[in-house]
């Protein structure tokens, strides 16, 4: 793997290649001016100019649109606007497949979508990780969403991590108390999770004002001096599970 922090500009830059991201509204993230055969190859004529590949670019491009079930031949001179969310979103993937990341970030990809569209585009992302043999960074606050496509998640509150663990354990097994309120908060039965009762209370602080020590501390009922002392290290607890709390 590679540490970010440590790189210089130039291989930075390199690095990000492998890097794409898929963003939540995907209308907005294309230009509504440029085709979808142009849109496809974005990447590609930044990286790799027209006059040393063009043909290698167009022929990749319509690769990867096929790869995400849009015909090059019927929708490649199609806008944005002539397209519906769920389409426009396969642009985005097609666009980010043709750089050959290494993995892609997901923000939020299906939550501006119809619900009939977002299992579309889903399961989509599944075969395309497979075929592509993908890492893929959801960030998502749709559990539900969450519970069915990962392998690992990570819980944040205020900007901080609160726990880390393989999904099944997570869902079924939460250890940090923001955790279990928040799993607490959804419709459990349709997850085939028991009933909870750890039900988060109080005002979510000001994300530029956090409490000291834990940020979670004003809404657990755990919390304790030390918690408004210290803020607690993410430990780690075995089974591939870390947690940041004082108690857990």
């Amino acid at each position: 793997y590679t540490v970010l922090t440590g790189l210089d500009d130039a291989d930075l830059r390199r690095a990000r290649r492998r890097m794409q991201m898929i963003f939540q509204d995907p209308v907005s993230s294309l230009n509504p001016s440029r085709t979808v055969r142009a849109l496809a190859r974005e990447g590609l004529d930044i990286w790799f100019p027209a006059g040393a590949d063009g043909a290698d670019n167009a022929e990749r491009a319509a690769e990867m649109l096929e790869a995400v079930g849009l015909d090059p031949a019927t929708m490649g001179d199609r806008r944005p606007h002539e397209l519906s969310g769920g389409q426009c979103q396969r642009v985005c993937i097609a666009r980010a497949l043709v750089m050959d990341p290494a993995v892609l970030i997901l923000d939020e990809p299906v939550s501006a979508l119809d619900v009939s569209v977002q299992a579309q585009i889903l399961n989509l992302l599944e075969r395309l990780r497979v075929r592509f043999e993908l890492t893929m960074l959801f960030v998502s606050h749709d559990l539900g969403v969450v519970k069915n496509i990962s392998d690992r998640v990570m819980v944040m509150y205020l900007g901080k991590v609160c726990e880390v663990a393989p999904t099944d354990d997570v869902f079924a097994r939460p250890a940090h108390p923001y955790t279990r309120a928040l799993l607490a908060s959804i419709p459990r039965q349709e997850l085939g999770l028991p009933p909870a009762s750890d039900l988060i209370s109080g005002e979510l602080p000001s994300p530029l004002d956090p409490p000291s020590g834990c940020r979670f501390r004003t809404r657990c009922p755990l919390a304790d001096e030390t918690c408004a002392r210290e803020e607690p290290a993410l430990r780690d607890l075995g089974d591939g599970r870390f947690v940041a709390c004082h108690h857990a």
